[in-house]
């Protein structure tokens, strides 16, 4: 039987003109990629905070991915990153995270923590380190090949930090003859995605600093390439959800980073400081979804190192806010909403977003997991499973992952 709440709210959104069994449906194919670097020891800037039970390898991190998933049911697919996540065997990667129910998702290549790439990497003055830096994207289209991948996934931290370092409009073409190289050795089915920060690790300039810089280099490509957002890459007070719009209407919104900006970087757990922003921006995603009109073909994963949360509590709890958001945007009455905005009703307007906003839409995500054979309460259920203690036992010694 139906909880009472769930009844009330399907009442609602009927007397709304809202089919809750729409919702329903799209809320169960939802999905969202989790990245390997989530579940091992990874860093700050300052150290690495050790955590037990904490991922020491690939096969650990798929295995954490998976459980993501079990307890979720629309996390079905772990982003890879490269050198972190190589292996000599990528047929039986494959074979292992098909055998824990997931699938590999976007690989993204490390242009950014060799030492060769202390001035950069596809922008470097050095014609050497460019070449070292392609090949490296290079080979990860090879290894997308081997694992059946969609999705390559680049973020440079190129840039400089003084004036007068480098030649602004000479970087900006090294930039884009890598990227043609990589892009015209993509397979036709696939994409790149193409990521942008506006500072940081350098503060005089960056290369790909907005999503401006992102959007010209992915329209000079071609079809491969589109951009992607990252929630923790932008100045506080950017309207990403404009950013949304505008990319969707262009057909260049590829994909998205999921995080908080809060932070200098990207590793606070999405919707944790302002989740009203994280449901406008997927107000904005769901009118294209929801748009006959409008091709949409967006990566939604997350991109949070989760240094001081347990990690794969953190990964449910990342997911799990993502469903909220999500069915926030999905109950907004669009035809009231076209109707104040046609009108120039300003506060109208604003109530019907309010209103879906302020709804109480767990007993519909409660109701969404039962129907897909889930527990109601993912990070509960993962808690009493007795998941964490059986990895802190086992997950004894081993070394930090990435650049830690």
């Amino acid at each position: 039987m139906n909880d009472p709440k769930y009844n009330l709210l399907a009442e609602d959104l009927d007397k709304q003109g809202i089919r809750i069994d729409a919702i329903k449906d799209l809320l169960k194919k939802q999905h969202v990629e989790t990245p390997s670097w989530g579940y091992g020891n990874s860093g700050t800037r300052f150290g690495v905070f050790q955590q037990p039970g904490a991922a020491r390898n690939v096969d650990e991190r798929l295995e954490d991915a998976a459980t993501v998933h079990r307890f979720t049911g629309i996390a079905p697919t772990v982003a890879l990153h490269i050198p972190w996540d190589e292996t000599d065997d990528w047929d039986g990667m494959k074979q292992y995270a098909a055998e824990l129910g997931i699938g590999i998702g976007a690989i993204n290549p490390n242009v950014f923590q060799a030492q060769e790439y202390k001035l950069g990497s596809v922008c470097h003055h050095d014609s050497n380190i460019r070449r070292l830096a392609t090949d490296h994207m290079l080979h990860c289209v090879e290894i997308m090949k081997n694992l059946d991948s969609k999705l390559l996934s680049l973020w440079l931290a190129d840039g400089t930090n003084f004036p007068g370092q480098a030649n602004f409009r000479k970087r900006k073409r090294w930039l884009y003859e890598s990227f043609r190289e990589v892009h015209d050795a993509l397979p036709d089915d696939t994409r790149m995605l193409i990521e942008y920060k506006f500072f940081e690790p350098a503060f005089y300039h960056t290369d790909l600093a907005d999503w401006g810089t992102a959007y010209v280099m992915a329209t000079k490509l071609g079809p491969k390439a589109q951009v992607l957002i990252d929630l923790g890459h932008h100045p506080q007070g950017t309207n990403i959800e404009f950013i949304v719009a505008y990319l969707i209407d262009e057909g260049k919104l590829g994909g998205f980073h999921f995080n908080c900006r809060k932070f200098a970087d990207d590793d606070l757990t999405v919707g944790s400081v302002n989740p009203q922003e994280l449901f406008l921006i997927y107000t904005e995603l769901v009118a294209a979804e929801l748009d006959p009109d409008t091709d949409t073909d967006i990566a939604y994963m997350i991109d949070q190192s989760h240094n001081l949360k347990p990690k794969v509590e953190a990964s449910i709890q990342s997911v799990c806010n993502l469903q909220t958001a999500y069915a926030r945007a999905l109950i907004v009455n669009r035809e009231d909403l076209t109707e104040a905005q046609e009108a120039g009703e300003i506060i109208d307007a604003e109530r019907v977003l309010q209103r879906a906003y302020e709804t109480d839409v767990r007993p519909l995500l409660e109701q969404v997991r039962l129907e897909m054979g889930r527990d109601p309460d993912p990070l509960e259920a993962y808690r009493k499973s007795g998941y964490f203690e059986e990895i802190s036992r086992a997950r004894v010694g081993g070394k930090s992952q990435g650049w830690a």
